[in-house]
């Protein structure tokens, strides 16, 4: 699953018109870039939540056929439900088996391929080094396993996989992900791994010029 439905709000005036994920680096929208990534790896069915400008989303995505893939959508309401929210809502086109679900405003060389086999509880994040609009971290991982507790935090990469039984309790409705997480955690249901490669949030139009830069753009 892509999550692509937040507004984007830091990127304005940027995506006043233009979905964040639609936005090009290197010459090809962030969610291109991911798409490309998993279909290497294997990951070819994919579902896509959309909110804001979600129409254009599925314009230029179709249903995957371009990219090797096969795309469903999960349109949300206006204002979209947050992950956790968004994930719950999906979880009918997702099946009954663990799913890697993937922020759509991130860019990463992460190898995909490595969450093939990774989930053997209710959810594996990968986690990254803290980046500088981040430096407190979210979570602390030991021998695999993430918790909430003491010790060097690390910021999750929006990276993870997760089995359906960690929503399907859940009311459909607006709500993140996070405090979820945390929950598991908190039950010793979560495991993880942490990935030194790279990785970006592109949050803001600086980040996002800064990757592009990385491309050779302007």
């Amino acid at each position: 699953m892509l999550l692509a439905a937040g507004r984007g709000e830091r990127m304005r005036p940027l995506t006043d018109e233009v979905p964040k994920p639609l936005l090009n680096v290197g010459g090809k929208p962030l969610i291109v870039h991911l798409i490309e990534s998993l279909v290497a790896y294997g990951f070819r069915e994919l579902v896509i939540n959309h909110a804001w400008q979600g129409a254009r989303i599925e314009q230029h995505l179709g249903d995957g056929r371009d990219f090797g893939a096969s795309i469903v959508y999960s349109p949300e309401p206006e204002g979209a439900l947050e992950t956790g929210g968004g994930i719950r809502h999906a979880l009918a086109l997702l099946g009954g088996e663990p799913f890697v679900a993937v922020n759509a405003d991130i860019w990463t060389d992460f190898p995909f391929g490595l969450l093939a086999d990774a989930i053997d509880d209710l959810a594996h994040l990968v986690l990254v080094d803290n980046p500088v609009h981040h430096p407190e971290g979210d979570f602390t991982l030991a021998e695999s396993r993430v918790a909430d507790g003491d010790g060097r935090r690390l910021t999750f990469s929006g990276i993870g996989v997760y089995h359906p039984r960690l929503f399907a309790d859940l009311s459909e409705g607006r709500f993140p992900l996070a405090p979820i997480l945390f929950e598991a955690c908190r039950k010793g249901r979560v495991s993880g791994r942490h990935y030194a490669g790279e990785w970006w949030d592109v949050g803001t139009p600086e980040r996002l010029g800064m990757l592009d830069r990385r491309f050779g753009g302007k």
